[in-house]
């Protein structure tokens, strides 16, 4: 699965999914429309994070007439796991990571790629000024995400004001030598990726999306928070440390 080193392609969308098989199928069609439109030159990568449900078979579903899209069979080790190896296996020039429900809508990759001519790394906001956020999460989760970023910021890293939005664009290099660095399995992993950016001399710029919750998140209240706290300690002593 892994791409050729002399072949590259405009644009790499890389799904990361973990039993997805009830919105995966819409998802790649919305994908399709729009990159066969507007980026012939084009892949698309399905990491799959060890689904237990029927995740590979409907994406498979959907390899028939679309050369473009590929699936990862993975182990399950997390989100940020899935995201490296479908990024790493990518050969964009340009490399989407995006949810697998959409909740930022891929045609909004077109003013990011407007951004990249200045900065190789763009990230998506639900927290900026512009961005717009539908079907608003539930107050507890509004709270949980504002304590998560407080800890970011004292602990990681300053000046974003959502790290964790899962729709972000690196250039081809950037992206090679970030997720090649990258040591964190589960959601944390955007948090390491941009300390690591910052850390490489990365430009990064934050721009507002649209942005519309699903309350079918993969985030489980009682187990993933803490962890994510743990993990956002380990950032620090790891690449602090030159490990």
């Amino acid at each position: 699965m892994a791409a050729s080193a002399e072949t590259s392609v405009g644009l790499s969308v890389i799904i990361p999914a973990y039993n997805e098989a009830e919105r995966i199928g819409e998802s790649l069609e919305r994908v399709k429309e729009y990159c066969s439109r507007v980026h012939p030159d084009h892949e698309v990568i399905v990491a799959d994070d060890g689904s237990r449900d029927d995740t590979a078979g409907v994406v498979l579903k959907h390899t028939n007439g679309w050369k473009q899209l590929q699936l990862m069979n993975l182990e399950h080790r997390g989100k940020g796991h899935a995201t490296r190896m479908g990024v790493l296996a990518s050969k964009g020039e340009w490399i989407l990571c995006t949810d697998a429900d959409l909740s930022t809508p891929i045609e909004q990759v077109e003013s990011m790629l407007e951004v990249g001519e200045r900065h190789p790394i763009v990230i998506g906001s639900r927290s900026v000024s512009g961005a717009s956020v539908t079907h608003p999460p539930p107050f507890y989760r509004k709270v949980m995400g504002r304590v998560f970023n407080g800890i970011v910021k004292v602990l990681a890293v300053r000046g974003y004001a959502d790290t964790q939005c899962g729709f972000k664009l690196f250039r081809r290099d950037a992206a090679r030598d970030i997720f090649s660095r990258i040591t964190l399995d589960g959601f944390a992993f955007d948090v390491e990726t941009l300390y690591l950016a910052g850390r490489l001399g990365y430009s990064v710029a934050e721009v507002p999306v649209s942005w519309r919750n699903d309350e079918r998140t993969k985030v489980k209240l009682y187990y993933d928070p803490p962890r994510m706290f743990l993990d956002v300690l380990k950032i620090r002593w790891r690449h602090g440390r030159g490990r």
